[in-house]
């Protein structure tokens, strides 16, 4: 009992430690701007959250010209199952889950990667698309000693999911997609960039406060706190999640923007569960159910009311209980 005490005291003071180092750091880069110290020092803050709900951070070099950065828990629990979590577009994962690893950690050893070129994830490389992506990711797994896994993604982390589970049936064990558009039609696609009528690189990639502010506006269909933040912290924040790679995440939304519609897109094996806000203004809910009919008799619907398309931030609740039950549910079948 004293151990147990005395290792909790020490992690908890190792972590501090370790997020006030990385807090001066990242302000580095902005010493002649509080607005983005103050971000940086959220940021640094928002990793110390992640260590207090039992995560660890650890880089991963793939090759010579990549590395992975993930969120592990630690130590695993063998009583517990293993979920990866893979974000969308915009912030790093801590900013996208910050409403999730609290619950989810409680149930599942959780595995948590930046996406190439967000947070600490980078390569050299020139390829640009969701299934290089998952590649990595499944190289990077594999080196965390991770062998079978469920999933659960969102938006931009869908699509790499899905080839994740269509790349590796026997590693993805369950599958969570939520408001992703995987499927997909080129005329659903531009009738759908027509009524959102703005540069939707600059949605994905914001250059201003007023981009940013437009892709909250369309993303989160309840108002939250940003909506009252001061123009100058909301750069403050593009300058901190943003600028670093801009170039190449510019590449990747090209390349998502101009791909064309997958006419044979696999069928998937795996059980799966899609999640989507009924108010989601960027992928239409009419979406999950044509996934829903592609994927066949595996796979179910779950329309969460008054939400939008950011269902993380819009009703982390329901969807952390969703997500949770349903991973849950597959575990204890096969521990039987």
């Amino acid at each position: 009992m004293a151990y147990t005490k005395f290792y909790h005291v020490l992690s908890f003071y190792l972590a501090t430690l370790i997020a006030i180092y990385e807090f001066l750091l990242s302000v580095l880069p902005y010493v002649l701007n509080p607005a983005s110290i103050l971000i940086a020092f959220a940021d640094a803050f928002l990793g110390l959250y992640f260590r207090l709900c039992g995560l660890s951070s650890c880089s991963i070099e793939l090759d010579e010209q990549t590395t992975m950065h993930f969120w592990v828990s630690n130590p695993r629990r063998s009583n517990k199952p293993d979920l990866l979590m893979l974000h969308g577009y915009g912030g790093n994962s801590k900013w996208q889950f910050i409403h999730q690893v609290g619950s989810l950690s409680r149930s599942f050893n959780l595995y948590v990667p930046d996406l190439l070129f967000f947070g600490k994830s980078y390569t050299k490389r020139s390829d640009r698309t969701e299934v290089f992506q998952a590649q990595c990711v499944a190289e990077g797994l594999k080196r965390l000693g991770a062998d079978r896994f469920c999933v659960y993604s969102i938006s931009y982390g869908g699509f790499v999911a899905y080839w994740l589970a269509e790349m590796y049936p026997k590693s993805v064990e369950r599958l969570v997609i939520v408001s992703c558009g995987i499927g997909m039609t080129d005329e659903q696609k531009k009738e759908q960039l027509n009524m959102i009528g703005r540069n939707a690189l600059k949605l994905l990639v914001p250059e201003s406060a007023h981009d940013l502010r437009g892709l909250m506006n369309l993303s989160m269909h309840k108002p939250g706190p940003a909506k009252w933040v001061p123009d100058v912290f909301i750069c403050g924040f593009l300058n901190v999640t943003y600028e670093k790679n801009r170039k190449q995440k510019l590449e990747m939304a090209e390349h998502l923007l101009r791909e064309k519609a997958d006419l044979n897109l696999p069928i998937l094996t795996q059980e799966t569960l899609i999640i989507w806000g009924d108010k989601d203004a960027v992928f239409p809910v009419n979406l999950a159910y044509e996934l829903q009919r592609h994927l066949g008799p595996k796979s179910k619907v779950e329309i969460i009311r008054d939400t939008g398309h950011a269902v993380n931030m819009d009703a982390p609740i329901s969807l952390n209980a969703l997500i949770t039950s349903f991973v849950l549910d597959y575990d204890q079948c096969d521990r039987k």
